[in-house]
């Protein structure tokens, strides 16, 4: 059987837990930071974690757990 390509642009911006969540980094804390509140900065340096309905198109973009 062949090997399965990752997809690299997944590979980039998703990281797959120990316990098989999707992990993901939030958008919007790059530039503009002064219009935004510190809470609001706070919380977008948290990752973000991707819902169980989409987990398994996830699997398929990661088949080796990237």
């Amino acid at each position: 059987m062949p090997k399965l390509k990752t997809l690299k642009s997944a590979k980039k911006r998703i990281r797959i837990t120990k316990k098989g969540k999707a992990k993901h980094f939030k958008a919007s804390r790059s530039h503009l930071l002064t219009s935004k509140r510190s809470k609001r900065k706070r919380l977008l340096g948290r990752p973000g974690y991707i819902f169980e309905g989409e987990l398994k198109s996830i699997y398929k973009m990661l088949p080796y757990g990237a």
